[in-house]
């Protein structure tokens, strides 16, 4: 059968289309799936919080357990939210079970030992599973760049710290062992 050259241009055209959009979303892997400030996660009341309410704010979040050795890590969050919370620092906490049992407690308990040992006023959140086939949505929009557009990363153990800008862009992620006052911390919040 013979192709008429109209008909042939017709599909090359089609063909290039198709690769065309195959390019266009690689091109385009620097733009988040979805927008960090379309999240939401629930507090530790078990109340809905929407990220929306973040916007305009550079956002620490962080998982969080109380009987491992970086629980200590409570202190300098609490430090760093009232040193910069009124600038417009927002630190999440996200309780964590997933990393050696470290979080058994209820939501109840949590808070009031956050509360009683370190002062912790900054949001907490319901505990949730930062990896695995339960990885809440939020860690899932942190850990994978096809989510984030950034960058993709794995939660190792408790107190990974991610950071992100007014604009819920994600910027930096930070291992367990780096404290919440490390100087590129700072650096970011005070714009250096």
């Amino acid at each position: 059968m013979r192709i008429m050259p109209t008909m042939l241009l017709i599909s090359i055209l089609g063909l290039f289309g198709c690769f065309k959009g195959v390019r266009s979303s690689s091109a385009d892997a620097t733009t988040p799936a979805q927008p960090f400030h379309e999240l939401t996660a629930v507090d530790i009341h078990g109340q809905p919080f929407a990220f929306a309410q973040l916007k305009g704010h550079k956002v620490m979040v962080v998982n969080t357990a109380s009987e491992c050795g970086y629980t200590p890590q409570y202190q300098q969050l609490q430090e760093l939210y009232e040193a910069y919370g009124e600038k417009g620092l927002v630190i999440i906490g996200f309780p964590c079970n997933q990393f050696g049992g470290q979080e058994p407690g209820s939501a109840e308990q949590i808070e009031s030992f956050c509360q009683k040992n370190y002062g912790v006023t900054f949001p907490l959140m319901e505990k949730v599973e930062v990896k695995g086939d339960g990885q809440h949505p939020v860690y899932a929009w942190l850990t994978r760049k096809s989510a984030n557009g950034s960058m993709d990363s794995q939660v190792k153990w408790n107190f990974h710290k991610y950071l992100i800008d007014e604009e819920g862009r994600l910027v930096m992620s930070l291992e367990s062992g780096v404290s919440p006052l490390d100087e590129r911390v700072l650096a970011w919040l005070d714009g250096r």
